[in-house]
Formats: C-alpha cells, sequence, structure tokens
C-alpha cells in the first residue's frame, strides 16, 4: 500500500493536512454542573448551541481547505456495527464506569442496547442521569435523589478535543493511558475505531502504545517535527517514562524516527499540555509562551536516541532550545514567536485562551481563535497566513484548534 493510500500517514507538523479526526460538541456539554465542573477538567460551562455553531465553523474551515473531515462519534458507531460488537462494547464502557450495583449495571445495559447504534454512543459520551432509567437498587446512593450525585454513567465533556486519547506517528496510532479518570474511557472509542472500522481495520495500521499501558501520555503532548524527530513534552499529563517506553517502541520496530526531544514543561493546569504552549507553524518557525523558559531564555531539554552500544537509550541533555530545533530540523535559524508578544499582560490572557495551539495545516497556513488578536499579529508579521475561528464558548474547555483535532493523513514535506 502506497502512503498516498495510508489510512494513517503523519510524518510532520506542517504538511498539507487531508484527514483529520473531531468530535463535535453534544449533551456531556450540557451535563457539567459546577459541582462537579472541576472533576471533570473543566473550569467553565460552554453554551452548547453556540459551542456547536462555533465548531461547526471550524469544521468548515478545514474543508474551505479541501480537508477531510471525520466524526469519533460517527465513526465509533459504524466500527460497531460493521463488527457487530455493540454489546460487547457496552459490558467495557459499564465495567470501567465505577458500577458498583448489580441491577443498575443491568438496567444501564438494557436502557443502552434499546437504542440505535449511533444514538448509544452519543448517550454514552453524554452520560446517564438517575432520573432516565428507573432501577430497584439496594444502594442508597441510587435511590435517593436531590443532593446526591445526579449521574449513573459520567459525562465525557473533553472528547471535542480529540488530540489527546491518541496520536498519528508516521503510519501508526499511540492510543493513550490518560492521566486522570475523567477521561480514561475516551480511548475506547479510539481503540474501537482502529480496530473494527472498515476503513482502518485492515490497514496495517503500526500500533505504538495501546490504552491499557501503565504510563500516561497524551496526544496534546506529542509533536511530530518531521519524519525523523518527534518533540514530547513532559508535562502534568505525560510522564517521562512514557516517553522512554515510546522511544524504545519506535526504536525497536524501526520506524522512522531516530530521535526524541523530551521537553520539560510547568506542571500548572495553564500549562497541561506541550501544544498548550508550543507549537510548529512552518518549516522555521514556532510559536511559544514565554513562560516555559527560563530567565535566561533556556528550557530543560533531553534527546533520546538509540545507542550504538546497547539497547538502552542515550540521553543527552540540553538547555538551548533553538539550538536543539536547528540541529533537528537541518535548519540555519528558528524563529521563536511568543505569544502575545512576551507581553506581561497579553502574553498569560492569550495563552489562557490558547493562542500558541495553533493548528498548522499547510506549511505556513494556521488556523487560530480570533480572540487571539495579538499573537494573530504577530504571526501575520512574520509572513504566516492566519485563518481565524470564533471561539468565545469553545475556549472555555481550556483547549484551541490544535487540541481539537487529531490529523490522521497529511502530505508529506
Amino acid at each position: 500500500m502506497s502512503d498516498d493510500k495510508k489510512a494513517i500517514s503523519i510524518f510532520s507538523e506542517i504538511g498539507d493536512l487531508q484527514t483529520v479526526l473531531l468530535k463535535r460538541p453534544g449533551r456531556e456539554i450540557e451535563n457539567l454542573t459546577p459541582d462537579i465542573m472541576e472533576r471533570l477538567l473543566f473550569d467553565d460551562i460552554p453554551h452548547l448551541p453556540v459551542i456547536q455553531k462555533e465548531h461547526d465553523k471550524f469544521a468548515d474551515a478545514l474543508r474551505d481547505n479541501d480537508i477531510e473531515v471525520l466524526y469519533l462519534e460517527k465513526l465509533s458507531a459504524e466500527a460497531i456495527d460493521a463488527s457487530n460488537t455493540k454489546e460487547h462494547f457496552v459490558d467495557i464502557m459499564l465495567d470501567e464506569s465505577d458500577i458498583r450495583s448489580e441491577k443498575v449495571y443491568q438496567a444501564l445495559k438494557d436502557y443502552l442496547l434499546s437504542m440505535s447504534t449511533f444514538d448509544m454512543v452519543e448517550t454514552i459520551m453524554a452520560g446517564v442521569r438517575k432520573k432516565e432509567i428507573d432501577v430497584e437498587s439496594n444502594h442508597l446512593s441510587d435511590l435517593s435523589d436531590g443532593h446526591q450525585y445526579p449521574f449513573y454513567m459520567d459525562p465525557m465533556p473533553n472528547l471535542y478535543f480529540t488530540r489527546d486519547p491518541g496520536v498519528s506517528i508516521g503510519h501508526g496510532m499511540a492510543i493513550n493511558n490518560m492521566t486522570y479518570t475523567a477521561r480514561k474511557r475516551e480511548t475506547l472509542f479510539l481503540e474501537t475505531i482502529m480496530r473494527y472500522h472498515p476503513r482502518f481495520k485492515d490497514s496495517n495500521i503500526e500500533m505504538w502504545r495501546d490504552r491499557n499501558e501503565t504510563t500516561s501520555m497524551e496526544g496534546g503532548d506529542v509533536l511530530i517535527l518531521n519524519d525523523k524527530v518527534l518533540a514530547i513534552g513532559i508535562s502534568q499529563r505525560t510522564e517521562a517514562r512514557a516517553i522512554e517506553d515510546l522511544a524504545q517502541e519506535l526504536f525497536e520496530k524501526h520506524s522512522s524516527f531516530d530521535k526524541i526531544l523530551a521537553m520539560k514543561i510547568p506542571n500548572v493546569r495553564a500549562m497541561m499540555h506541550l501544544d498548550t504552549v508550543f507549537t510548529m507553524i512552518d518549516y522555521d518557525k514556532f510559536t511559544i509562551h514565554p513562560g516555559i523558559l527560563e530567565l535566561d531564555g533556556s528550557i530543560d531539554t533531553y534527546t533520546l536516541e538509540k545507542s550504538s552500544e546497547s539497547d538502552d537509550l542515550k540521553i543527552t541533555h540540553q538547555t538551548d532550545l533553538k539550538k536543539v530545533l536547528k540541529e533537528a530540523l537541518g535548519v540555519e535559524d528558528i524563529d521563536l514567536i511568543q505569544c502575545g508578544g512576551g507581553d506581561a499582560i497579553a502574553a498569560p490572557r492569550e495563552q489562557w485562551n490558547d493562542g500558541s495551539n495553533t493548528l498548522a495545516i499547510a506549511p505556513g497556513v494556521v488556523v487560530t481563535y480570533d480572540r487571539n488578536y495579538v499573537s494573530n499579529a504577530l504571526m501575520r508579521e512574520k509572513g504566516i497566513k492566519v485563518i481565524e475561528v470564533e471561539s468565545s464558548e469553545l475556549s472555555r474547555g481550556r483547549g484551541g484548534p490544535r487540541c481539537m483535532s487529531m490529523p490522521l493523513i497529511r502530505k508529506g514535506i
């Protein structure tokens, strides 16, 4: 099978984007409440009709640039139907949903299996409220209402950030063990698609990692700089050990990738993933939030390579980010465009609203949030074409255009 017919082909951050996976925000957004939003990793509650309208315009902006848009919810339902695994899927999802009562488990199973597959998938994503089904339970928490917890199955409001549950690397996919319980079930949808959907199941997709790994990694921390080099953030949600494990897998299976730049970023909510503070937008240009750099402009960067003397990894520590990137990419200079221009007010404001979370859809062409006007103007001054999308509600989830998209196919560069 030639590269242009591969189901997954990602060898850069900036090659012309051809196929991308999205998830349209759904009823799970309306199941957020002030009491549970922090546990579900939200800082605010988006307004569903508006966030859907904004997301639709984001998808349209991609289609307007000849990019094929696939949807997680639709592919999941198609994969389940194609493999006749509806009951099996429900069993796994219920097993991972902390259902402690056998009666509740069976009532939920009957309820979900009574639906069409697509409706079932959307209902699982949205979460199941206790008032939706009648259950004779011997658990007080199941029987009582009012001040008690309102869900039998938690909603998954983070699903519209399709970047994180997995990451396309070369002709393969790493399905991630997510850090927080609130997101761990999300990866079952992606695993089901890769395993059973007719578009993917017979495509010889390398599985670099699976959802049962013991170490945590999330897709927002992984940047495919070129066909040989990855950059991965050591962050709030990606462990250093997971990066080592991935490196060993890529090297041992003789992938094209022979170098990983592990970058240590602050372990804080505002900078949860590498791509919230650092993204590639052209052959020699990156957006960066100055908050990840030390006062002297340095950042701890560890280069992982295969040792020529043993099966161990060779690890080299450096702090000069520009130097590391120039060597890795083979370019004479690197332009680090600071979010908000590095201004003491504009930089943290725009980083909070994902001013550094740009989605490159071609070399020097990016999709960004319209609200980050300082950062967008700076990129235009540097010759970058900036496509802005509305973001009043999308940004409430703390993720930008890159977070909301999982590239599946890019042209080579």
